[in-house]
């Protein structure tokens, strides 16, 4: 497997703690690595997302952000070809996607949708087993997979395996969403702003689980999210994106430290600002 250098500002204990570290170079094997991928969509005079040219280490959280439109939500899902980049080529592990059957391909990637987007007549044990029972897994092997990833979400199995869709809040809906895409023990796994219909509170917790399972289960993962707060304290880095194209790639003290532009600025800003306001605000 291919490897390079990269910058990491999220020490472990940093990162789980929530305080950025001072960058350091390490030598990562290289899993996903996109190449001067262009996309464009017929009817929208511009290209959804443009010469982008992007590298994911193995074990990495990375958090693609930018307003919408920028080609965030496009990048991720040429990632496990649901939209087929027009040129370009997207490798994982030294392997070209486009040269990969895509039932197979996807069937080897987590993916969680911002609406959870579970089969609303099965019930969340069979849900979760999708995908296994897709593969041919044995059904002593499915249902322990389903009280495994149950726990792991802190869902209670006994309370949760027969209940369907509709009977689940929000939150259990999306932490159900976040089992299912582990199902078949994939080594990657895509976040489509998953937390973004959630209340506050339920959004904090499950952010931070999906942090906690992304280090103990040695996921690589790819956020979507407008949120830099929740890039912020969830990613080892950030990539930047505006119309289509990649603005900025680094760490969080990176891109403090030296924004590309003016753009990129602004959304390290924000964050700082509405810190700055809610002290402001609790002080009173």
């Amino acid at each position: 497997m291919a490897r390079f250098y990269a910058e990491f500002a999220w020490a472990r204990k940093g990162a789980q703690d929530g305080i950025p570290q001072e960058p350091r170079h390490v030598l990562v094997a290289l899993l996903i690595e996109i190449r001067d991928v262009s996309k464009a969509y017929a009817g929208s005079g511009n290209e959804g997302v443009s010469g982008l040219t992007l590298k994911v280490a193995q074990g990495e959280f990375l958090a693609l952000i930018g307003p919408s439109g920028s080609g965030k939500t496009t990048t991720l899902n040429m990632v496990n070809r649901l939209v087929e980049p027009d040129s370009g080529t997207i490798q994982i592990e030294g392997r070209d996607v486009a040269q990969t059957d895509p039932v197979q391909l996807r069937r080897g990637i987590g993916y969680v949708f911002q609406e959870a987007g579970l089969f609303p007549h099965m019930t969340v044990a069979e849900n979760i087993a999708v995908t296994p029972r897709l593969l041919g897994w044995g059904e002593g092997k499915i249902q322990a997979r389903i009280d495994e990833l149950l726990a792991l979400v802190r869902l209670d199995p006994t309370t949760f395996r027969e209940r369907r869709p509709q009977g689940l809040s929000g939150g259990q809906r999306q932490r159900v969403a976040l089992a299912r895409a582990l199902a078949a023990k994939p080594h990657i796994l895509l976040l489509d702003e998953p937390f973004g219909a959630l209340d506050p509170v339920t959004r904090e917790a499950i952010a931070a689980d999906v942090r906690d399972i992304h280090q103990s289960l040695g996921l690589t993962t790819l956020l979507v999210t407008h949120d830099m707060t929740e890039a912020l304290l969830l990613a080892d880095r950030i990539a930047v994106m505006r119309k289509g194209t990649l603005v900025q790639t680094g760490t969080a003290q990176e891109l403090v430290r030296h924004p590309a532009d003016a753009f990129v600025s602004q959304l390290m800003e924000t964050p700082r600002r509405r810190a700055q306001a809610l002290a402001k605000t609790l002080s009173l």
